[in-house]
């Protein structure tokens, strides 16, 4: 009888997901918010993700065996409760919550997982629970899914969980073992957040804009550093200006804000105008410099010994979604390898709890080779989505989608791509994908203005062949998930401006046939074509919307841009030409 582990996450307030193991096999995962067209689906349960999970797999709700979550109560005799309350002394009952009440949110969440247990007829007596510490999870996201034979040492910066946000320890032989944890409010990521919000972006989807408009900034003409201290061993913020709560927030008729009136007092007025202005793209600049000096500075101190042993370094958490940061300890000169979890924020956890919980019963887990783990869909399924949409959207079966694609890519078509299995995770792996040409001229302007809608300054990412990522790509740095920032060669910067960060790197997908063939058949089909073996990709979504999923969400996509064609797994869908009436 085969050992079926449903991971589920949600418990902080967004990001829901679920995710699937059949004993040590990871064969399922999906993000609520595609399911509810809701990006990061906020205080909702995973209900539609995990009937999805159980449905791919070919199973019965009854067929559970375990339920692992990423949430767990805390004890007042550990130190997280106690270090909450001395830091918050200055709002009293957030303070006393803490210490009497401390493990309120988690017996919350239990009623509600009972009741998404009830509604997915999942008996909770007939499953056993595994509550898993939320910054455990994430470790165990990175470390357990490619299990490295060396010892790990693995470090998690996230903006919520229990009381964590800083989790730094070692994995080796099966185990994870902690070496130093940071609590809240001091958390490094949260102090980015508040900077996001200072800069007028919507924290979760703002850090990525402050990320990229840093490169154009001085980090060195401004001084953030009272922000926080840090002597490279300890980390404290300054929670007089940011990562505040009740009195201390700064209030504005959009609400209460993640830093103080101190703050605005110090630097000047919440940015509503040009990010690209002085001063605010030089305080961009300044958080991304002081982001990644506390963060290397931290392994630096904690891992050093264990990284200069075996050079293997794991990361996860919301914080390990900053490429800029990732290319900083990928060049620590201890660092050999960095392992980066393709899905590093909070829906990973579900994949991270649900692995922590088969791993602690012994069992070995099947190393994970994509992050192709959502649904997929049949031809007859497509072509209902065109025909029931209420613009009746023409198409055609391809008897070879792979060239005909590489032929409107080679003359200048942006394409939007749907075959395959979901991802799963924040990019887009060539699944899910809107294409172009990268030596096509003004084509960032054309998918920036007439489909995506993105500032001008924005960078695309880049999906290139294995073959063709040796010409151009530092050999140890071939990333799979566009999780590191790469520097490029003035080749490359020549050839591909578009793709190109200000400070001359860019976020790319090395693709190879192991990993994804269909994808991989594309790449060739073009390259064969254009003589260039990379595409720009970026996500086939809206603004404001998540990842397309289904048919359905494709063709709405679809019909809703500028954009003239689409490959619907073997379908070309175009859009009805009008009809001049006289």
């Amino acid at each position: 009888m085969s050992l079926i582990t449903l991971g589920l996450s949600g418990a902080i307030g967004h990001d829901p997901s679920a995710a699937l193991f059949v004993d040590g096999k990871l064969v399922a995962a999906i993000e609520e918010e595609r399911l509810l067209r809701r990006k990061h689906a906020k205080d909702e349960l995973p209900y539609l993700a995990a009937r999805h999970c159980i449905q791919m797999a070919g199973l019965k709700a009854t067929d559970v065996n375990q339920v692992a979550i990423p949430y767990a109560p805390i004890s007042l005799f550990k130190k997280a409760r106690w270090h909450y309350a001395y830091r918050h002394w200055y709002a009293p009952d957030r303070s006393l919550d803490s210490l009497f009440n401390g493990n309120r949110r988690f017996r919350r969440y239990l009623r509600e997982l009972n009741g998404l247990l009830e509604k997915l007829h999942i008996s909770r007596s007939a499953i056993k629970l595994v509550t898993v510490e939320h910054q455990l999870a994430h470790a165990s996201s990175c470390y357990y899914l490619n299990e490295p034979k060396q010892k790990t040492g693995i470090v998690c910066i996230d903006s919520k969980g229990e009381y964590s946000n800083i989790f730094i320890g070692s994995g080796e032989n099966g185990s994870i073992q902690k070496i130093k944890q940071f609590y809240d409010p001091d958390s490094v990521c949260g102090m980015y957040a508040a900077l996001t919000d200072y800069l007028g972006f919507d924290i979760l989807d703002g850090e990525f804009k402050v990320m990229g408009i840093a490169s154009f900034g001085d980090p060195e003409k401004y001084d953030l550093s009272s922000l926080a201290s840090f002597d490279g061993k300890h980390f404290k913020v300054n929670n007089k200006l940011i990562s505040t709560i009740g009195l201390r927030r700064y209030k504005t008729k959009s609400g209460g804000h993640y830093f103080s009136k101190r703050l605005v007092e110090m630097l000047g007025p919440r940015r509503e105008g040009n990010l690209l202005e002085d001063p605010y793209v030089h305080y961009a600049a300044a958080i991304q410099k002081l982001y990644e000096d506390i963060v290397a500075g931290l392994v630096s101190y904690y891992l050093k010994d264990i990284l200069e042993d075996t050079g293997k370094l794991a990361i996860a958490g919301t914080g390990a979604m900053n490429i800029r940061l990732n290319q900083r300890l990928k060049a620590l000169p201890f660092v050999k390898e960095l392992i980066v979890h393709p899905a590093c924020g909070d829906p990973g956890t579900a994949i991270g709890a649900a692995a922590h919980a088969v791993r602690r019963l012994g069992l070995t887990l099947e190393p994970v080779n994509n992050m192709y783990l959502g649904p997929s869909y049949n031809n007859d399924q497509c072509i209902d989505a065109c025909v029931m949409h209420r613009e009746k959207p023409q198409w055609e079966l391809l008897q070879d989608p792979h060239k005909k694609a590489a032929q409107l890519l080679g003359n200048g078509q942006v394409i939007a791509w749907f075959r395959g299995r979901m991802e799963f995770g924040p990019r887009a792996l060539g699944n899910r994908s809107i294409l172009a040409n990268p030596t096509q001229k003004g084509i960032a302007n054309v998918i920036n203005h007439q489909i995506k809608f993105r500032e001008h300054w924005r960078p695309f990412s880049v999906s290139v062949l294995n073959t063709t990522a040796e010409d151009f790509l530092p050999s140890d740095s071939h990333d799979e998930y566009m999780c590191i920032s790469l520097p490029v060669s003035k080749k490359w910067r020549e050839l591909y401006p578009a793709t190109v960060c200000q400070n001359g790197s860019t976020r790319a997908q090395v693709v190879n046939q192991r990993s994804n063939p269909d994808f991989h058949r594309l790449l060739q089909c073009f390259k064969e074509n254009t003589g260039h073996g990379l595409l720009i990709n970026a996500t086939l979504s809206r603004p404001g919307e998540p990842l397309a999923c289904t048919p359905e969400d494709a063709v709405n996509m679809f019909m809703g841009t500028d954009l003239n064609y689409m490959i619907l797994e073997d379908l070309l869908v175009t859009k009805r030409e009008e009809l001049d009436i006289w």
